[in-house]
């Protein structure tokens, strides 16, 4: 019943009775430890869900519903808005109408065959979209767009 403090016991915790040998060094474990990178993968899931809506254009406009389907786009379009009170904004930085010809001539890098979509608020007058697009048409472009949202079934 008593433990035996020499080295001659059957015991394992001498230094020659163990499993390992006397100077035996750990061997690297070569698993991957998967519960981090669940983890992170999960908070960046999260953190994309969020961002996500956040990242559409900037400006508040009530778009009209209609039951036109979508259109497919490979690239990302220019987009300008006229927002109830007539404001005209390009992308998102408000832009006065004599501009519009001279800066989307500055933006046709590619062209002139680049998509333009108009998003005119259901408020905004008819004659500021008209007066809109025809800037649009005198710059060159000719892919102009408008832009609604698809109707609801009620």
């Amino acid at each position: 019943m008593g433990m035996s403090a020499g080295g001659t016991g059957g015991g394992g915790g001498g230094r020659r009775g163990g499993r390992r040998g006397g100077g035996a060094k750990r061997a690297p474990v070569s698993e991957i430890n998967v519960t981090p990178l669940v983890d992170v993968m999960l908070v960046l899931l999260i953190i994309f869900m969020v961002a996500a809506p956040m990242m559409t254009v900037g400006v508040p406009i009530d778009l009209p519903e209609t039951r036109a389907s979508a259109m497919n786009s490979e690239t990302q379009p220019i987009t300008i808005s006229v927002n109830p009170q007539g404001a005209v904004y390009l992308q998102e930085q408000p832009i006065a109408l004599e501009e519009v010809v001279p800066k989307l001539q500055a933006i046709a890098t590619t062209g002139y065959n680049e998509r333009i979509y108009v998003r005119g608020d259901t408020a905004a007058a008819y004659g500021t979209v008209m007066k809109v697009m025809a800037q649009i048409s005198a710059a060159g472009y000719k892919n102009i767009g408008l832009v609604t949202l698809q109707e609801q079934d009620k």
